[in-house]
């Protein structure tokens, strides 16, 4: 061995050259971060198709024969069933593989968008916004924890980042594209604009995700499931759970039913519509931005008024 060698990383005391070791947290290949943009695209589907209705109440309610009030329910009937999937889905899938699990659920989304497209009546389009509220449940309560199997330790922020985007993008975009959609196709037609990229999030999950076999530590884990209820026991947990429910139905109360009211009360126009929504959407990413830093340091006088605010504005 000559001097040269002993002193070259990548020659070993045995004279055999060796290629150095990637490290650790070295970037993925590209088929894993193709699944994870793959399950991106999903979630702004998802997204998308839970918001649309807002922007094309009013049609909807019309050629379907029913109020705007009944109509808004098709928002309602998917959170529920988003959240009873969300709760039981892990138990009842701890045997199965992730893989198959979630391309169940994108095959849901392209039914739901089906269904909604082509539905005669209102019982038919709440029998396609329920599927709907089963593929976002079960797509977010696994969605977090298969990204953090298909990527890297050190690369797990920068996988959640791209999974969320496609939320944040789809909550930006999808109610005033809905709006212009209405205009031109149809609100029929804007549902069924969705299909073909859920079809195109289905193909790509699957031949992108790798075989991802449940781990004995979430099988063990589903077991003690029901213990997320006993949570709701300690007055904390219980008086935080109620005060998010309470915001987040307030605000999506007034979402819901914002073009009814614009348009009847304020009397603007479709164009007009659909440029008030993507600035109540730029809005609410700005908003995100700016309050994610001030959080770091003023948590509790952000999200809960002082009292002496309160009085000034109520007094």
């Amino acid at each position: 061995m000559t001097p040269q060698a002993l002193t070259r990383p990548d020659v070993q005391n045995d004279g055999i050259r060796r290629e150095p070791e990637a490290p650790a947290n070295s970037a993925m290949p590209n088929a894993a971060w193709g699944a994870v943009v793959s399950m991106a695209l999903c979630v702004a589907v998802l997204i998308a198709s839970e918001f649309m209705p807002v922007s094309l109440l009013s049609p909807i309610a019309n050629e379907l024969g029913v109020s705007e009030g009944r109509a808004g329910q098709a928002i309602s009937i998917s959170g529920i069933f988003a959240v009873i999937t969300s709760i039981f889905v892990t138990g009842l899938t701890r045997q199965l593989d992730r893989r198959l699990v979630l391309a169940s659920f994108s095959l849901m989304l392209v039914a739901s968008g089906t269904t909604v497209t082509l539905a005669p009546n209102y019982v038919v389009l709440m029998i396609g916004r329920a599927m709907l509220g089963i593929a976002i449940g079960g797509f977010w309560s696994m969605s977090t924890a298969i990204v953090m199997r298909l990527v890297p330790e050190g690369s797990v922020p920068r996988g959640l980042a791209t999974l969320n985007a496609g939320n944040a993008i789809a909550a930006t975009i999808s109610a005033p594209l809905g709006s212009l959609l209405g205009s031109y196709i149809g609100w029929r037609g804007a549902f069924s604009a969705i299909v073909p990229l859920a079809l195109l999030a289905l193909f790509w999950q699957w031949v992108s995700l790798p075989p991802l076999p449940p781990r004995r530590s979430e099988a063990s884990s589903s077991k003690g499931s029901s213990n997320v209820f006993r949570l709701l026991l300690r007055p904390q947990v219980a008086i935080g759970m109620a005060s998010i429910m309470l915001l987040f139905t307030g605000q999506f109360a007034l979402f819901t039913y914002l073009r009814p009211f614009l348009e009847t009360v304020t009397a603007v126009s479709v164009s007009t519509l659909s440029l008030l929504l993507l600035l109540i959407g730029l809005a609410g990413v700005a908003g995100t931005y700016f309050v994610s830093h001030l959080l770091q340091r003023r948590l509790f006088s952000i999200l809960v008024p002082r009292h002496r605010d309160y009085d000034s504005l109520t007094g």
